[in-house]
């Protein structure tokens, strides 16, 4: 039976909801609030390590497994990597060694094949992954040795840009497709595709982050955008819901309850041009985030000015900040705003083996990493830097 969540603006400043962080109390007993106009914050430092768990995976390298080390999916004993390129090619390794294990392509225009891989979402208990293909708006499912079980339509024309394992039944999507209703996420069945329950965010207007510049003499349109994750998994099986056009950042359960997260003002309604607010990882004691500026230079490239900023629920204050990874013996800067993958890692690093094996003649890695670099010929697959919250 499809259900439905909706919520109400109206109960944002009386309601507060937040992920993973009992132990600490909100910012003056209620909703936090990020002014998006002010950038002039006090820069905190951080080591990575104090707030997270890092895990390095050194993948495989050989005659038929030579990749880019794009990781689409992670799974307790398997994760499963593709090229940059749309050659088609998935790549199965194991996560605890990185020794490759298995290697198939399905890429071509059959009822069992895919035109292009949009994303994939690795159901490890049941020994299957979903590959998303928005070419043909359709998911098709294998099991780990590559086999074709089934394939199912998007429903109501969607365009599902990111999708997460939501439950043993269902995938959480965010459809990239939506109109002004609000109904940008859904729960989805895993079997057929149809739709469990809509979720909807309520807006007045949609506000689009994407930049389009017409060129009408070459009946082109060229398109600019900053990266926004919409749907961020954070620890206890809970999501964060992003929705441009709307001025509350909402929190998303299992048991299918929605409420405020934190919000923004002004209000992304009466600006022009549009600031947004971006948050990116969400931890037990931090929520990283983005202030970004709709500007963009279709002639110089250049545009999307940002301010990258952390709450800190502990200290209820917000600060700019720099994070850097121990295990490098100098100041190695940790990018927090990259794709969010589960409610066990965060997010992931690929790291290139030849900037590694440079670092390590030069005596700069300590620990795993170290012992990792060793190892390595400057030709190998990259590094896969896994930054997990801590348990």
């Amino acid at each position: 039976m499809k259900r439905s969540t909706t919520i109400s603006a109206t109960i944002l400043l009386v309601m507060f909801g937040f992920i993973g962080c009992n132990q600490s109390k909100p910012q003056s007993e209620g909703l936090i609030i990020v002014d998006v106009t002010n950038t002039d914050y006090p820069i905190k430092e951080l080591i990575l390590q104090d707030f997270m768990d890092v895990e390095y995976i050194a993948l495989e390298t050989n005659d038929d497994f030579i990749n880019q080390g794009f990781v689409q999916s992670i799974g307790q004993k398997i994760i499963v990597v593709k090229n940059g390129i749309n050659d088609g090619d998935i790549f199965i390794y194991k996560r605890k060694t990185g020794e490759a294990i298995r290697k198939f392509n399905h890429k071509g225009q059959g009822a069992e094949e895919y035109v292009a891989i949009s994303g994939i979402v690795l159901d490890e208990d049941k020994s299957e992954m979903f590959v998303t293909d928005n070419v043909t708006r359709r998911m098709l499912v294998y099991n780990l040795d590559g086999k074709y079980q089934r394939s199912f339509k998007f429903q109501k024309n969607a365009m599902y840009k990111k999708i997460y394992n939501f439950d043993k039944q269902n995938l959480i999507c965010y459809n990239f497709n939506s109109s002004n209703d609000g109904q940008s996420f859904a729960i989805i069945s895993k079997q057929d595709g149809s739709i469990t329950q809509e979720i909807q965010i309520p807006f007045e207007e949609i506000k689009t982050i994407y930049i389009f510049l017409r060129d009408e003499a070459n009946d082109m349109t060229y398109g600019a955008a900053p990266y926004i994750y919409p749907i961020i998994p954070v620890p206890n099986n809970n999501w964060i819901l992003v929705e441009p056009s709307s001025d509350t950042i909402y929190s998303y359960s299992s048991e299918y309850e929605m409420k405020p997260f934190l919000t923004r003002v002004p209000s992304i309604q009466s600006m022009n041009p549009e600031v947004f607010l971006l948050p990116s990882v969400v931890t037990d004691r931090y929520c990283f985030m983005e202030i970004v500026k709709k500007e963009y230079s279709f002639s110089t490239g250049k545009g999307f000015p940002s301010t990258f900023l952390m709450y800190d629920r502990q200290e209820k204050s917000i600060s700019r900040y720099t994070v850097n990874n121990a295990d490098y013996s100098y100041k190695n800067i940790v990018n927090m705003v990259l794709s969010p993958q589960s409610s066990e890692v965060a997010f992931y690093h690929k790291i290139e083996p030849s900037g590694l094996v440079d670092s390590y003649k030069k005596g700069e890695l300590k620990g795993k990493l170290k012992e990792i670099a060793s190892k390595l010929d400057p030709e190998d697959n990259p590094v896969i830097m896994l930054i997990k919250h801590k348990k």
